[in-house]
């Protein structure tokens, strides 16, 4: 077999820019860690190396190298006087309003620090994964340990808490109800951001967050207590199941139905929690039928793919009889027909832009 030069030197700089992603991807997480962009987003001008590190109570010599790896990466701008010999204050490190937005800005829906956040906590699941393909059982999400459940709190609550009331809600028809009062579950809760936002908004409901995170739950307690609402209340469905008798409401889901071990059971519990004319908003990931559209459809494929393995499909694959959809597992086709196997009969996909994310609306 012969090789071809010129293919070879490609090939290997495609797998080596496997590599830089994933080393820089670690220097983003120290520099949301230990507030470095935070320190740039703040400055009237631009720092050097010596002024960022006096700034965060660094040592210069560490965040010289780290910001020499972000801007070579083009995530943080620099400006350079190029002198010679090279001078240490010569180059100077800003961010751009855009770098801002998503590097320091927690308030912006745009912000992209929590995947980032459980970078640690996600690549130690490489260690696990071995025996995971060996013997076909995965990891549940609290193998992520508190910092996994903050890291997804930090990844979608930014986009929610600026569009769930003024865009998500009103494409449900439900505001007025809500508004009135009715009764509200948010099934796999998380730190329960949905939750409170929700119940801030509409004192009249009453809201009920599930999830089977301990750590998410805790984190979501504590939440609660800090927020001084009394219209809402977090549980584990192991010991606090979501009601049978046809009483709620509104059903929520974020993000969670492809990473249950058992997606149709909880959507038949849905359809028994619900009253006749009650509504379920479903809200995943984005995907298409088969690898082959994802793949020359989603430019972010490899990505969720790889991540599904360490995280998404661990967590629907840690029972021994988990379905294992995956991070790209619950298309709208398989969607629908999982909703209606579950006994509903109205599949609606909702007008709401988003990057990652589809929006369904189910009826009884």
């Amino acid at each position: 077999m012969s090789i071809n030069p010129d293919k070879l030197k490609f090939f290997s700089f495609l797998l080596f820019t496997k590599l830089e992603g994933a080393v820089t991807s670690g220097m983003v997480h120290l520099g949301d860690q230990l507030g470095l962009y935070r320190a740039l987003a703040a400055a009237p001008q631009p720092l050097t190396t010596t002024q960022l590190a006096s700034t965060t109570g660094l040592q210069e010599r560490w965040v010289r190298e780290w910001a020499y790896n972000q801007a070579a990466a083009k995530l943080v701008s620099f400006l350079s006087l190029r002198s010679q010999p090279p001078d240490l204050n010569d180059d100077t490190f800003f961010l751009s309003p855009e770098q801002i937005a998503v590097l320091a800005d927690e308030s912006h829906p745009a912000f992209g620090m929590g995947m980032f956040h459980r970078l640690p906590q996600t690549m130690e699941s490489l260690k696990r994964m071995p025996e995971s393909f060996r013997t076909g059982l995965g990891y549940n999400y609290d193998s992520h340990g508190p910092d996994g459940a903050v890291g997804i709190e930090r990844s979608f609550e930014p986009w929610n808490n600026a569009n769930l009331i003024p865009t998500v809600l009103p494409a449900t028809g439900m505001v007025d109800r809500l508004r009135n009062g009715v009764a509200v579950a948010d099934i796999g809760c998380g730190a329960g951001g949905a939750v409170l936002r929700m119940a801030r908004e509409y004192p009249a409901s009453n809201f009920v967050g599930y999830d089977i995170s301990h750590y998410a739950l805790t984190r979501a307690n504590e939440r609660l207590r800090d927020s001084g609402l009394t219209n809402a209340h977090f549980a584990d469905p192991r010991s606090e199941p979501l009601p049978s008798d046809n009483s709620v409401d509104f059903v929520c889901t974020f993000d969670c139905i492809h990473d249950m071990t058992h997606p149709l059971t909880v959507m038949q519990s849905i359809r028994a929690a619900l009253r006749p004319d009650g509504n379920w908003l479903l809200v995943d990931i984005k995907a298409h039928d088969g690898f082959a559209m994802n793949a020359e459809k989603n430019p972010m494929a490899s990505l969720m793919y790889g991540i599904s393995v360490l995280s998404c499909m661990s967590s629907a694959l840690s029972t021994p009889d988990g379905a294992g959809l995956g991070t790209l597992g619950l298309s709208e086709m398989t969607a629908e027909n999982m909703a209606r196997a579950a006994g509903f009969t109205q599949f609606d996909r909702l007008d709401i832009d988003h990057s990652v994310n589809a929006f369904y609306l189910i009826r009884p």
